[in-house]
């Protein structure tokens, strides 16, 4: 019998206290445990996250195993621990026996001899609340292939580490990430055998979800369509060693080759003729990795640029076409006006409605950021982005035909006094939601590498089901796979969205986006554009207000009144989120993948943000006020 206890944040995500025995506070056991955990705690001489041991005598002797999950550095592995010693004792005071489990870490002890014993319960399952949304039994045969292979991998994971991970494709374009984990005293069989038996949980557990884990003493299990761990290079630990083996000085054992001489020389050739080859092809390797490093690509000329975009045949428009789809761009077809041109509705010949970006000859976008938006989106495949059906280039002409969103963008909705009340909060935080993993998929998990530097509230679609799509890709940067951060002198994008090391340095990488994403969750929160915020009769901008509020345990002060029968956890958690994305410290702001966790996984433990660093401070009505939505150009 044991009694289940759910704790809330931000504390296990589960814990068990075993009603298996029970210690006074002054008894020779709880003395031992405390020794116990101390020792586990603080051990830095494993690096690999496995510690088991056991402390004092019958029938006062404890034994403990720490856990920490795979991916976890040494360092984040013992403050877990640290943490999960200090927490487990507290909540369970007196009983013998208990079990406590961290995202990164599962700290178990007992009086009785728990090493290298398969156990499945107690246990727990946890499941991520988004469906899939369609292909539900071909999604349930690649996760089941992906879990089977890592099973296969954790379990001959050898005596040091049985865990995995890795990622395969999904369905409707999605990438399912997955780990696997068993205690390291298991036998293979046993290991596998626990994973397997937590694989059959999936139907009760999570069947449909996007994500879900099952969590077991020995063994445990978890998936997402979204990365929630870090990679960790596949190096085979060594091989452990038997005790007589360990042991022995004896000898390595001899060849038994009984050819003599002529029988080493000939191994000796055998050696020379493998490790040539293998030399060379390695120097080869370093030697066009180091070319194509140093050789910087010469720039293509403006009229090559047009050549390559004029090749995608597939998705060329005739000027024509799209003169009469948009009634020669009349201005009842007008959509709307951006820094770059104007967006026009039009209709095509087959019926389809469709949006047609016009980019205004006097723009600073020529045919090389034309060329940019083009060849990206064109690339692009995801359900919260827009989708680009073609592109038009006629002498001057530069056109962008794109699937039409019949509900405009988020700024007509958000900050309209009249439509914003049609926006209740679930239909707020589904955009926020989409929003985060449109973001994901330019980050992480698309073929490319690219960086939005445009995320505002008007580049934000919505189509009829309310859902967020991203759109105007002008401005955006493609990295290299293995680039974080770039430096330009051009700063282009919008007061108020940008992050201060770009707007004052030109400094950019995907922290920049999640900056300009935190602002955009203020804005949807509140109703209010992040540099008019109206305070009663005063304005300010709305990152001071938000982190005043916060300091002060009033962020309720931000909530748009119209929410008010809104979900408050839910309105407060996305806050905390919003202000964790605006440090001054770049290296302080989560990732996307971390920003999706948080959103999704509520038994997260959400870090203190610290002070935002704000770039844009005025005290006069009349500054901010023209300071709203201005647009950098460059």
């Amino acid at each position: 019998m044991f009694i289940a206890q759910a704790v809330a944040q931000p504390n296990f995500l589960y814990q068990f206290c075993l009603n298996n025995g029970n210690y006074t506070s002054n008894s020779t056991y709880k003395a031992n445990l405390n020794h116990l955990l101390s020792s586990l705690s603080s051990n830095t001489e494993i690096d690999y996250g496995f510690y088991n041991s056991s402390y004092g005598q019958n029938p006062d002797k404890v034994y403990a195993i720490g856990l920490c999950r795979g991916d976890a550095k040494p360092d984040v592995c013992l403050s877990c621990l640290d943490n999960a010693t200090k927490l487990l004792t507290q909540l369970c005071p007196n009983q013998k026996e208990a079990i406590g489990w961290y995202d990164y870490c599962m700290l178990r002890y007992s009086l009785r001899n728990i090493f290298g014993i398969m156990e499945n319960s107690p246990s727990f399952y946890m499941w991520n609340y988004n469906n899939v949304s369609a292909n539900l039994d071909k999604f349930n045969q690649d996760l089941r292939t992906l879990l089977d292979g890592l099973r296969v991998q954790a379990v001959a994971g050898g005596s040091l580490r049985k865990f995995a991970e890795a990622n395969a494709t999904a369905p409707n374009f999605q990438t399912l990430y997955a780990l696997v984990q068993c205690t390291p005293d298991l036998s293979q069989q046993d290991c596998s055998d626990c994973l397997n038996g937590a694989f059959g949980d999936i139907p009760s557990c999570c069947d449909g979800k996007q994500g879900g884990r099952v969590v077991r003493p020995s063994c445990n299990f978890r998936y997402e369509i979204y990365r929630f761990y870090d990679p960790v290079a596949d190096i085979a630990p060594p091989p452990s060693l038997s005790p007589t083996l360990a042991s022995s000085t004896s000898s390595p054992p001899q060849s038994t080759n009984t050819s003599g001489d002529k029988g080493n020389d000939g191994n000796k050739s055998q050696t020379v003729i493998i490790v040539v080859p293998i030399i060379a092809f390695v120097m080869l390797i370093i030697i066009s990795c180091i070319y194509l490093r140093v050789r910087k690509p010469g720039k293509k000329p403006e009229s090559e640029a047009v050549d390559e975009i004029e090749s995608l045949e597939s998705l060329q428009f005739d000027f024509d076409t799209v003169k009469v789809a948009t009634d020669d761009f009349s201005d009842a077809n007008m959509l709307g006006q951006g820094g770059f041109g104007v967006v026009y509705k039009g209709k095509l010949r087959n019926g389809q409605d469709v949006a047609v970006k016009r980019l205004s000859k006097n723009s600073g976008q020529g045919d090389l950021e034309f060329k940019n938006e083009v060849l990206l989106v064109a690339k692009l495949q995801h359900r919260n982005l827009v989708r680009l059906l073609g592109f038009c280039l006629e002498g001057n002409e530069r056109l962008l035909i794109y699937e039409f969103m019949p509900t405009a963008s988020l700024d007509h909705f958000i900050f309209d006094p009249i439509k914003r009340p049609h926006l209740d909060w679930i239909r707020r935080y589904k955009i926020i939601g989409g929003i985060a993993r449109g973001l994901l998929y330019l980050h992480e998990d698309s073929r490319l590498h690219i960086i939005h530097r445009d995320l505002k509230a008007s580049n934000i679609l919505l189509d009829s089901e309310m859902n967020s799509k991203f759109s105007d890709f002008g401005m955006a940067k493609l990295f290299a796979l293995d680039q974080s951060e770039d430096n330009t002198n051009r700063i282009v994008g919008t007061y108020g969205y940008m992050s201060p090391e770009y707007a004052m340095y030109g400094q950019f990488s995907v922290k920049s986006d999640v900056f300009s994403f935190s602002v955009l969750v203020l804005e949807i929160i509140s109703g209010q554009k992040n540099s008019c915020f109206l305070n009663g009769e005063n304005i300010e901008d709305l990152l001071s207000y938000a982190w005043k509020n916060w300091k002060q345990g009033t962020a309720s002060n931000l909530v748009d009144p119209t929410l008010k029968a809104g979900s408050t956890t839910e309105i407060m958690r996305c806050i905390h989120i919003g202000l964790l994305c605006v440090q001054e410290d770049v290296a302080n702001r989560p990732t996307m993948a971390s920003i999706i966790l948080m959103l999704t996984s509520f038994s997260i433990t959400l870090p203190i943000p610290l002070e935002p660093a704000f770039f844009m401070h005025s005290n006069t009505e009349s500054n901010i006020s023209s300071q709203c939505g201005r647009m950098i150009q460059g």
